[in-house]
Formats: structure tokens, sequence, C-alpha cells
């Protein structure tokens, strides 16, 4: 409210940028207040919904934010995430889709942040942006946010874990007789838990690329089909081209949309 929106608006958009649900009071989404202000509050706390809540409990029990610095996970999602912020909106600016650094930042940051946390608010239609970063911007939202986040996806946790145990092998490759344990921070994962995860990843994989080749047999182009699957089964919102932000998932058919009402059952 203090950025200009009425209690109704300040209300329902509190509750869908914390639970990371994206659904605003306007079809133009939060393009329709067309303010920095807005975004940036709403930023902060796509970022805040982003990470486990379990950190921002013991953070509010000490009065200390020593437990943000002390979550590998935390850390990991801001870095991947505000690193990814400046690194697309330059390549916005160099190719010319807007003509300041900044105001390519500004609209980089938010729909950045609110595909990468599985939100799904949009203040423009990057769409039409080179195709290079909306599809960055999905691949964040299968691996970003962070486990007991609002957030869909793999999570941060299971992409550090299967990550390190893929340097693992690799090393294992180079030097057979290593023995080396996938760490988080000071902790020693169990390998029973490295292959649970890996298990995990690989179901999600084979499902998203099970349920994409059901849209494409049913006539959907590649893009929209795959963006439709990895939007819905990360419950962020809006794909590319025909489910892309500008317009929505009413022009796909009853088994089109079956389909994908599934795949946010899977996400789940």
């Amino acid at each position: 409210m203090a950025v200009g929106l009425d209690w109704y608006e300040a209300t329902c958009h509190a509750f869908a940028a914390m639970g990371l649900g994206g659904f605003s009071t306007h079809d133009a989404s939060v393009g329709y207040f067309d303010s920095p202000a807005v975004e940036a509050v709403l930023i902060v706390f796509m970022l805040v919904a982003g990470m486990n809540f379990t950190t921002h409990f013991l953070a509010f029990r000490q009065r200390s934010l020593r437990c943000y610095l002390g979550d590998v996970e935390a850390k990991a999602f801001l870095a991947l995430v505000i690193g990814s912020c400046l690194v697309a909106a330059v390549y916005i600016w160099l190719a010319e889709v807007y003509p300041s650094f900044w105001t390519a930042l500004r609209h980089v940051s938010f729909n950045l942040v609110s595909i990468a946390t599985d939100c799904g608010f949009a203040s423009t239609d990057y769409n039409q942006w080179p195709i290079v970063v909306p599809l960055w911007m999905l691949f964040l939202s299968c691996v970003a946010v962070s486990s007991g986040s609002t957030g869909g996806g793999i999570k941060m946790m299971r992409t550090l874990v299967t990550f390190r145990q893929a340097l693992r092998e690799m090393s294992k490759q180079i030097h057979p007789a290593m023995v080396q344990s996938v760490r988080l921070g000071p902790h020693v994962i169990e390998n029973r838990v490295v292959f649970a995860i890996q298990s995990f990843v690989l179901l999600y994989l084979t499902t998203i690329v099970g349920l994409t080749f059901l849209l494409l047999a049913s006539g959907l182009d590649p893009v929209s089909a795959l963006t439709a699957i990895i939007a819905t089964i990360n419950n962020a919102g809006p794909g590319l081209n025909v489910v892309g932000p500008a317009s929505n998932y009413q022009s796909l058919t009853d088994f089109q949309t079956w389909v994908c009402a599934f795949s946010m059952l899977a996400g789940r």
C-alpha cells in the first residue's frame, strides 16, 4: 500500500507473492501498474518466499541474519537468481530490446525472479525477447527455489546434490580409487540419499519429456508444448508462444488442457 496499491490490490498481491501463486487483480498482471516501486516490493517478497521458511523462522527467533549466511541452499538460490538477472539484463540491453541498461534490468529482474520462483507474475511480454532469456527463466523455475519454500520444481537442495554427485563421478573416472563424499556445507550426504535424489530427478525429467511428447502428438508446436509442461509441472504459470505471458491456456484443446492439468497435479 505504501507504493500506491489500495488495500484490496495489496492484499491480493501479497497472498499471490508469498504463496508464489502469481494471480493478479488485472489481466495485464503487474504490468498494469507500470511501477518500478511495486515491482521492487514484489521482487523482495518473491525472493523471501523462494527461500526455506525454516531459515526465516530461525532468523526471526535469533534476531540475526547469520542463519542466511549459514544456509548453503539460500546462498546458492540468491547467487543464481541475482547473477542471472544481471547477465540476462546485459544480454537484453545489447540486443537493443530496451534503450537503456536500467530499463532492461528492471524488466528482466522482475520477470526472471517471478518465473524462477514459480510465481508467474508478468510486467511485460517477455515472449518477444530473444528466446534464450525466457528459456533460461523457465529452466530456473525447475531448479532454483529452496526446499521448504512455497515454490515448485526440483528445488535447489536436490540440484546441488545432483551437481556435486556428477562432479564426484567425473573425478572417479580420472581417479578410480578415490574416496570422496558428497557434501553440502559441513554435512556429508549419505549415498542412499544421493541415489534417491537421482531417482527423483530422473522421474521428474521423464515426466516432462513424456507429457511434452503428448502435447506434440496433439498438434501443439514444440516451444509451446515444452514450455507449457515446464510451466505447469513447476506451477509457474505462463510458458511461451501460445501459452506465453500475453496470452493464456484458453486456446488449448480439451485434450491438451487435461494433459496440462495432470502436469500440475504431478508437479505437486
